[in-house]
C-alpha cells in the first residue's frame, strides 16, 4: 500500500496513493490508521483524491479511523472525494456522520476551529467547577 504522511502539531495529512481502496488495502489502512492514533495523531485529514474506487471493506476502514479520532476527542476529515466516492458514502448515509470537505486547506480551517471550539468548553467546564 503507497500512501503519503504529512504531519504537523495539530493534525496528520493520510493521502492515500492507490486506485481502489478495497480488500487488499483497506486492512492496511486500518494498521496504519490504529498506528497512527496510538502515536499520538488526534486529528487525521484522509487525502482520497488518488482513489477511483472504494468498496464496503474499505468504507470499513474509514470507519475504524472515524471512530479511532472520536475516542480521543479528535477529528476526522475526508478530502478529495470523486463522484463515485460520495454517491457510495450518500448511498450508504455515511456523509451525514463523517466530515467531508472538497480541499485539505479548508479541511486545517475546520480542524483548527474543532481545536479551538474544544478549548473554549474547556475552559467553560473549568469555570463551572
Amino acid at each position: 500500500m503507497k500512501f503519503l504522511l504529512d504531519k504537523s502539531e495539530q493534525y496528520t495529512i493520510f493521502a492515500l496513493e492507490e486506485d481502489k481502496l478495497d480488500t487488499l488495502v483497506a486492512p492496511k489502512l486500518k494498521s496504519e490508521f490504529v498506528t497512527l492514533f496510538q502515536s499520538g495523531t488526534k486529528n487525521l485529514i484522509l487525502d482520497l483524491s488518488k482513489v477511483r474506487y472504494v468498496d464496503s471493506s474499505g468504507l470499513s476502514s474509514i470507519l475504524v479511523a472515524n471512530r479511532l479520532a472520536g475516542e480521543i476527542e479528535g477529528f476526522l476529515v475526508l478530502v478529495g472525494l470523486n463522484d463515485h466516492v460520495v454517491k457510495l458514502l450518500t448511498i450508504s448515509k455515511l456523509d451525514t456522520m463523517l466530515n467531508i470537505l472538497p480541499t485539505k486547506e479548508e479541511a486545517i480551517d475546520a480542524i483548527f476551529l474543532s481545536v479551538i471550539e474544544r478549548d473554549l468548553e474547556n475552559e467553560a467546564d473549568g469555570a463551572d467547577e
